[in-house]
């Protein structure tokens, strides 16, 4: 069985956009299968047709299967996981800029706060996500501008996730001037061993 690797993006999100492309090929050079499903409705993201959509990508998940989300695709990895049946494990999960706590420097448009109250108010049952992970790590940058620091007490404290915060990534996109990020690969290639 090969390992595979499932790379959920974020919010107004691509699977061809920042470090995305270069992860995918470098797993692949390593003999792993890596799918970077296209997500419905970006613009206006939502549990409803995230989750299925990503459960339709990974189909069988095991312990040869990684996760790695991209801000509010970690809440689709940690709300996937949440609806898994008892005893199924996932090999780890890495998570980047993810929050379960608050967003910062969103705009005042009825859609942006719809969204944020749509994720942020659904309760998420964190011993079950975590009774599905091998291992998982938090990725943050400290000059995120959407994702502040205090969102990594939730990864820490409740799913048992190693943290990591990198200096000046922002919010680890293109923008940011990140088009790899060779942290994310290390870990996935260190849990997969």
């Amino acid at each position: 069985m090969s390992k595979r690797v499932f790379i959920a993006h974020g919010w107004d999100g691509t699977p061809d956009e920042g470090w995305f492309p270069w992860l995918k090929k470098e797993l692949e050079s390593r003999g792993f299968e890596v799918h970077i499903p296209q997500l419905p409705d970006t613009a206006n993201p939502r549990i409803y047709n995230w989750i299925p959509a990503l459960a339709e990508a990974i189909v069988s998940p095991d312990e040869q299967t990684y996760l790695v989300g991209h801000s509010m695709g970690c809440q689709a990895v940690a709300r996937y996981l949440e609806t898994l049946p008892d005893g199924i494990k996932v090999g780890g999960v890495v998570f980047v800029a993810g929050f379960f706590k608050h967003l910062s420097g969103l705009g005042d448009s009825p859609d942006e706060k719809e969204t944020d109250k749509h994720w942020l108010g659904a309760p998420l049952d964190f011993e079950k996500v975590k009774s599905h992970l091998l291992k998982s790590i938090a990725l943050f940058s400290d000059d995120d501008p959407w994702v502040p620091l205090d969102n990594q007490d939730d990864f820490r404290d409740k799913l048992g996730s190693e943290i990591i915060i990198e200096h000046a990534m922002g919010h680890f996109t293109e923008g940011n001037g990140v088009k790899e990020l060779p942290i994310v690969l290390q870990k996935i290639l260190e849990m997969s061993q």
